[in-house]
């Protein structure tokens, strides 16, 4: 007996709803569809489908890597530390060298400090191989899988910064993806100037805080632990401050724009509980003395943006720094200090902007293609099955439908490799049909009643349908996993194809035609 639960039927009915509801916001006038994300509430369904850098226009960024100077200041790092810590535990050394892939140095007395100069060196990097000989010789070194490692792990922090920038900046929905051992492609759908962007990725926005060298400022001469930086808030000034930093601005939780009566434009920021109880030390300990805020802007150019003297000691964690900004000023340093520091230097190698107009002109052939392809299907359905070629086509309809839902509620990016997903698969949406409509032509065949074929062809088409179905859902999942850009694009598109026209298919059909086999009670079908 052909048979469809109530709640199958409700829950059929209440997804085709709930599907128009989420695709109709699409259809409005861009003017009302603003109209109406301002002024409904947050849960009423009023996204749109995000259209990607070739529907929209927009801009598209190839970024540069500049990864040396980040693994020559790692070196640099561990042969400061291999010193210290050899000093540390008395071991005599010498040769105490860094290169570009390691460091090296030669034990004074290889039999007695052999062992403890080989629990030093395995704790300079942990990705590095250390290797001590018999003469007393050790490296600490790279190999090409530890050197693949660490540029991962700093392209990947890079990828990570450059996402919160332009994130700050409000641009929806931008492409952000690893290309190559050193490169990074930013994709910005709708920006069709991208150089404010280009400026806040130009710059590392690495701050720190320092203590002035007053030694070094009285005589003139800088020593070795001072360095002499520019003041960015009176040109052609410098000042002595000490080379190590006594606050690293990775504790800098947050940064605001703001603007202050005495000193106008300023940036006030605010340290996380590490930072705040450094700051309170810091300043406790050096009341009266002056103290510089140094920022990196570009790569090796760090400047000193303000040196007040501390007056009482500041804890809290909460500071302010002044330095003759304007509020567009402040506002980007602000952004820049709230994203985190670049942990290298970002150099545009590629620049292409996509126009509106040619985005346009791709929306527009792909509406014409979608037309073109539902028109020629729904025909030849209807051509093939008749009556219920077209319960078919209303199926293909709500898939349609369900597929622009699914888009507008998860907020995939539609590209133009995703149209020609949807094309496909209204082609392939209709498969099922055929499987269940062949299957009943068979039973009719045997000499079966209406009711039983039909009952019999949807049960036995069924596991053909979810196989089939299935191997494609496994290669767009495949795609999505390891392709990039246009093709996980597609991959998306495809994927939401398939299951919503898994869903059109059998349940609305199935509904569609049970519904009207009960209300005319056919004594033959003609099919």
């Amino acid at each position: 007996m052909l048979n469809i639960e109530k709640w199958k039927v409700v829950l059929t009915i209440l997804i085709c709803v709930l599907g128009i509801a989420y695709c109709v916001p699409n259809l409005l006038p861009k003017e009302q569809q603003e109209a109406m994300e301002k002024n409904l509430p947050s849960w009423f369904p009023t996204k749109t489908v995000n259209l990607g850098l070739d529907l929209r226009g927009g801009s598209h960024l190839l970024l540069e890597v500049d990864l040396k100077p980040v693994i020559a200041r790692r070196m640099e790092a561990m042969e400061t530390e291999a010193r210290k810590q050899l000093r540390k535990e008395n071991i005599g050394y010498t040769d105490l060298q860094s290169g570009h892939d390691g460091v090296s140095f030669k034990l004074v007395k290889p039999q007695e400090d052999a062992d403890a100069a080989r629990k030093i060196a395995r704790g300079l990097e942990q990705l590095a191989a250390v290797n001590v000989t018999a003469e007393g010789l050790v490296t600490v070194k790279l190999d090409e899988v530890a050197s693949r490692e660490l540029t991962s792990q700093i392209l990947n922090q890079s990828i990570e910064i450059v996402r919160r920038r332009v994130d700050e900046t409000g641009t929806r929905e931008p492409i952000i993806q690893r290309q190559g051992s050193d490169r990074i492609v930013l994709q910005l759908p709708g920006v069709d100037d991208p150089q404010h962007i280009k400026d806040l990725l130009g710059v590392m926005a690495k701050m720190s805080f320092h203590l002035v060298d007053e030694d070094s400022m009285t005589t003139g001469k800088g020593g070795a632990g001072s360095m002499k930086l520019p003041m960015s808030e009176h040109p052609g000034q410098s000042i002595y401050v000490k080379r190590q930093a006594v606050i690293d601005g990775d504790t800098l939780v947050d940064a605001q724009p703001q603007i202050d009566r005495l000193s106008g434009a300023a940036v006030s920021f605010r340290l996380n509980n590490l930072g705040g109880k450094q700051f309170c030390d810091v300043s406790r300990a050096n009341v009266g003395k002056p103290f510089a805020i140094v920022l990196e802007l570009d790569e090796g150019k760090p400047s000193v943006i303000s040196a007040p003297v501390i007056r009482e000691p500041i804890c809290g964690g909460n500071g302010q720094i002044s330095g003759g900004f304007d509020v567009k000023q402040a506002t980007d340093l602000a952004l820049l200090l709230r994203s985190g520091a670049l942990p290298a230097a970002l150099t545009v190698v590629e620049e292409r902007s996509v126009g509106p107009s040619l985005g346009s002109d791709s929306v527009a052939s792909g509406k014409i293609a979608s037309g073109v392809a539902f028109i020629a299907v729904a025909l030849l359905m209807m051509a093939s099955y008749g009556l219920f070629g077209f319960f078919a086509v209303i199926a293909l309809g709500f898939n349609l439908v369900l597929i622009f839902a699914l888009l507008s509620m998860l907020q995939a990016t539609l590209t133009l490799p995703g149209i020609a997903a949807i094309i496909l698969t209204m082609g392939i949406g209709v498969d099922a049909n055929v499987l269940v409509y062949e299957r009943i032509r068979e039973e009719i065949r045997h000499g079966r009643s209406v009711l039983s074929s039909v009952d019999t062809g949807y049960r036995q088409a069924l596991r053909t349908i979810f196989d089939s179905n299935l191997t494609t859902l496994i290669v767009a999942i495949i795609l999505f996993s390891f392709g990039s850009g246009p093709v996980k694009g597609f991959a998306v598109a495809m994927s939401i194809g398939i299951i919503t026209s898994l869903f059109a298919s059998i349940m609305v059909t199935r509904l569609i035609v049970i519904t009207w086999l009960r209300k005319t009670k056919p004594a033959t079908l003609h099919l």
